[in-house]
């Protein structure tokens, strides 16, 4: 499928998986441990050359602060700043933390695997990308929910600690036809299929053109 028509997807209701291609190169999961080291760096450098200032009223400092009330409330969104995708349907070109939040590298992948579908009469779109671990723990929550125990909802929807999406490395590819296609044609850009029971699930698990490993029954094991 060409950027035009990936820039405007099929309006799509709330079934399983719609995700298409990749975001703007996002740095895995809202990196808040980088901030905070590279915060630390910062501060002691203007301190150490400016002992005398009022720390508290310096630009620098509170810049720090807002990067770092900004990268927390991220880890900690649970709405469209946490992954969620308005309508289910998003492209790569899309503005949206579930994009944007994406590893570059499988952006790329995506991006290409959809331009080729296109020319088969294949339209991708993305469904779900980069989640933060507040929006994953929802999801599994509202799994819990619906299933009746943790071990069912952990067998469609993993913790937040061991999900791919909180660090950007997983993408949920709709429509049906577009996850089938990237199922069959997905190894020669890398990507692959992850659990059986997801088809719209996909991970770069291999070099282009290489073998995806076999298929987990499910995200519980």
């Amino acid at each position: 499928m060409t950027r035009q028509e990936l820039a405007h997807p099929p309006a799509y209701g709330n079934g399983p998986a719609r995700h298409v291609p990749r975001p703007a190169r996002r740095r895995s999961g809202r990196p808040v441990a980088f901030l905070l080291v590279a915060a630390a760096v910062v501060l002691v450098a203007v301190f150490g050359v400016y002992p005398l200032l009022d720390r508290t009223d310096q630009p620098v400092v509170q810049a720090v602060d807002r990067a770092l009330d900004a990268a927390r409330s991220s880890d900690q969104a649970t709405g469209v700043a946490g992954g969620d995708i308005p309508d289910g349907a998003a492209t790569l070109d899309d503005d949206l933390p579930a994009i944007t939040g994406l590893d570059a590298a499988l952006t790329d992948a995506v991006r290409t695997a959809a331009d080729d579908a296109a020319a088969d009469g294949i339209d991708f779109w993305v469904t779900s990308g980069w989640r933060s671990p507040a929006y994953q723990q929802r999801l599994l929550d509202d799994a819990v929910r619906t299933y009746g125990s943790l071990d069912a909802a952990r067998e469609r929807v993993s913790t937040p600690e061991l999900s791919e999406h909180v660090h950007g490395k997983a993408i949920d590819i709709g429509p049906t036809e577009g996850a089938y296609w990237l199922i069959q044609h997905g190894p020669e850009y890398g990507l692959c299929q992850v659990y059986s029971n997801e088809i719209w699930h996909f991970e770069l698990l291999t070099r282009p053109g290489g073998t995806c490993p076999a298929l987990l029954e499910n995200a519980g094991g």
